[in-house]
């Protein structure tokens, strides 16, 4: 059963109704993943999955019809192993993500597609996805890929959090909790939430925890708890408004991939 519309689903179409889709080289794929992993007490281990198909899944429904894009089916795993130490977390290696991520590409390319959005809603991540991307594109010149992040559409986050959950509340805390609650709200135990912020980052430092000079870090060096954030602060109203503006967001960029075009080198355009 899919979460998203029936006449946007990739699995629900035939291989003749692949084999004749007529322009195909504009038509989007898109793959939807997240994480099977801890996100502390109050939350169950599918929070980035499931943010990436709510999200996802209303887009395509708001999406104009006369824009061909469907949604493959979502991958639940990815690279956790920062939260390996916590119970619950499924990991796969960079390797293998690598692997999956290219084997699925190559066959949406050899089906005659030439547009494929990685939506990847997993802050331990999008390292591999551009490496894919990068790569893919090198080997096949007309395959225009694109490694996204959910979070990276305009939304209205900044307004409803404060400064330092911005900063740091990078894992369960009020954003993610927040649409949680809207997506899911039935699974968040909103009596287990917690406050927890990393300690000892370095201080009067070039280095960072995730901005421009970062360090390596796992979960286990940050947090007790699991969680990274104001868990406690989160509501479903925050939740709501949050979904509807990376809804729209997503709409936004499902367009402009459609109509987008590679760029082209002229070497007449030299100074």
């Amino acid at each position: 059963m899919s979460y998203f519309p029936n006449h946007r689903y990739f699995a629900y179409l035939t291989s003749p109704a692949i084999a004749s889709m007529p322009d195909k080289q504009n038509v989007v794929i898109i793959q939807p993943m997240g994480a099977i992993e801890q996100h502390g007490a109050h939350l169950p281990l599918i929070v980035d999955a499931a943010i990436s198909i709510g999200v996802l899944a209303r887009a395509l429904e708001k999406l104009d019809p006369a824009i061909p894009a469907y949604a493959l089916p979502p991958l639940y795993y990815g690279k956790s192993n920062e939260h390996s130490t916590f119970a619950g977390t499924i990991t796969m290696r960079s390797q293998t993500m690598l692997a999956m991520l290219t084997d699925i590409a190559e066959s949406v390319y050899r089906a005659g597609f030439r547009k494929l959005a990685l939506m990847n809603s997993h802050g331990g991540q999008p390292q591999i996805l551009e490496i894919v991307a990068r790569d893919l594109h090198e080997k096949y010149s007309d395959f225009a890929i694109f490694p996204l992040f959910t979070w990276r559409v305009p939304n209205v986050a900044k307004e409803l959090l404060t400064e330092k959950e911005l900063e740091f509340g990078i894992h369960g805390g009020d954003a993610e909790t927040s649409l949680m609650l809207a997506l899911l709200p039935e699974q968040v135990q909103m009596d287990k939430a917690v406050t927890e912020y990393p300690y000892g980052l370095p201080a009067n430092s070039l280095l960072s925890m995730e901005s421009a000079n970062p360090f390596a870090w796992v979960m286990r060096d940050l947090t007790r708890s699991g969680v990274l954030g104001d868990a406690k602060a989160a509501t479903r109203e925050k939740g709501e408004k949050i979904l509807d503006s990376l809804v729209d967001g997503w709409v936004q960029l499902i367009e402009d991939i459609y109509k987008f075009e590679q760029p082209k080198a002229y070497g007449n355009h030299l100074l």
